[in-house]
Formats: structure tokens, sequence, C-alpha cells
């Protein structure tokens, strides 16, 4: 786990010096402006023993759902928008990796078990928890274009997902490629079961990944990265980076990895130093 969290620190040094737009597809550097008209405000701190908050889920009641990555309990906490502890949810789960949550309209949440920094793991799955808690099941799946565990060569590296989505009565993952520096889109069934991922689309990207959201009215998917945030117009209910729209620019806000709409307009960032974010339209 110590050899996990630091290629994550190196990784995110390495982005530092990326610029905020990225290389879109097709070969060429396509640069896309950054977005304006967007403030990024830090507005809370969460408790010390939440600093390395790892997803965001709207709660309920102007609440939030997170969680904690690996070598952590396996516990959903609820957060005050001040960043204040509200309650706790300990599950009997095993918390591998875990890195993001998503939640379907019925009201089941997603908890995305499956950071693999090494490229080496093959226990990847997604727990899925009912509205009430009284049901967990487990989604396992791998990757249809791994082969080797880990792969021999560093820049073949590429299985490392820490961004869910739910849409359209499936799950969609975006890697966190620091390989080949290609994020690709995997989607697999919300259903409990053991598949192969399917492979959406690949998108050349300097970011590294580390969250995702769909917004509301499901015509924006947000990808938060290390100083940047990536957004993209949905057309398409399986090609969700065809129509990319620019970045907000993140630098000097940390190691952010959480990440959740909170309407059409506004959206909620945590970082790994506990700090809370407001993305707003001025």
């Amino acid at each position: 786990m110590f050899r996990q969290k630091l290629i994550g620190l190196l990784l995110f040094g390495y982005t530092l010096f990326c610029n905020c737009p990225a290389d879109w597809p097709e070969g060429e550097e396509v640069v896309e402006p950054a977005v304006k008209g967007y403030a990024v405000d830090a507005i809370a701190r969460l408790p010390p023993s939440l600093k390395e908050s790892s997803g965001l889920l709207p709660a309920g009641n102007g609440t939030f759902w997170t969680m904690l990555d690996g070598g952590n309990p396996s516990t959903l906490y609820r957060i005050g928008p001040d960043g204040s502890l509200i309650d706790s949810l300990p599950l009997p789960l095993p918390n591998h990796d875990w890195e993001d949550l998503a939640k379907d309209p019925a009201g089941n949440i997603y908890i995305g078990d499956f950071g693999n920094n090494l490229s080496n793991r093959k226990n990847l799955r997604i727990f899925r928890l009912s509205p009430d808690g009284a049901d967990i099941d487990t989604i396992s799946f791998t990757y249809p274009d791994q082969q080797t565990f880990p792969p021999q060569e560093k820049s073949e590296r590429n299985f490392d997902s820490e961004a869910l989505i739910w849409m359209g009565g499936r799950l969609h993952l975006f890697s966190k490629s620091y390989g080949d520096k290609v994020v690709r889109h995997y989607s697999l069934p919300d259903t409990a079961g053991n598949y192969s991922a399917q492979l959406e689309e690949k998108l050349p990207m300097k970011g590294l990944i580390t969250g995702a959201d769909i917004r509301p009215d499901g015509q924006e998917l947000a990808l938060l990265s290390y100083g940047k945030l990536y957004l993209f117009n949905v057309t398409k209910e399986g090609q969700l980076l065809e129509n990319p729209s620019g970045c907000i620019n993140l630098s000097g806000r940390g190691q952010t990895e959480g990440i959740t709409y909170i309407n059409n307009s506004h959206l909620l960032l945590t970082n790994e130093k506990g700090r809370l974010f407001y993305v707003h339209k001025r």
C-alpha cells in the first residue's frame, strides 16, 4: 500500500507540469480553451480522520457520502456542507482500494473497489449497496485488453481506474492511464456477476483521472484529475468522450480525488488533505 501511495505522489508531481488543456483525439493536438465563467472556492475542511477522502456522493438534505481509500475502514461517512462528520455507516466489506462512488435513480450506491496503481490486481470489483443498506451485491470484472498481471512494460500498465459513474443501466469506468496517457472508457452491467468490461472508447489525455460524475440532467460528464477538471458534452450514452468542451484549472488545490454534482451548475470536490472546494458559475 505504501508503494502504491508513493506512485500516486510521483504522478501528482508530473501532472503539475501539464497545461490545462489536454491533447484531444484524432492524432492531433487540438487545444481546447479553459472553460470561462467558473469559480473554485475553498469552503471547508474535513475532520483529520477523513483527510484521505476519495469519493463523493449526495446523501440527501444537503449532505454527502464520502469514503477513504485502501488501508482504511470499510465505512461510508456522511458529511455536511461545512465538512462536519454527521454519521458513519460501517460495511461488512473488504477495502482493498476504494476509489469512487456512484448512485442510480433507484437509490442503489456503488462503491468502486478497483484501485490498481500497479496493474496487478485480479480481484477488481464494485459493491452495490441497496438504498436501505440491507443487501450488498458484488460486481466482479476484468479488463478485456489486459493479458498479464502486471504487464512487463511500464508503458502498458494502464489498468488502474479511479473514476465511476452510473448511466443508462450500466456502470462506466475511466482509467488513470499513466503508462501511455490514453484514458479508456469501459462499461459493464450494474447487477451482480462476473464480467469482462466492455471497452467503449479511448481518448489521449495528459491528465490522470481520479474521479468522475455525470450532471443530474445527463448532458455533461466531468472527469477530475490532479490540477484540472475536464468537461464533456454528452450526446450519446455509450460515447461519453466524443465532445470535450474544455477544462477548469484547479492548480493549487492539491491532489483532488472526490467529485460530485450538487446540481446542473455546481460541483463539490475534495482533496487528500481534507479540503472541500465549491466549483460554480460566477
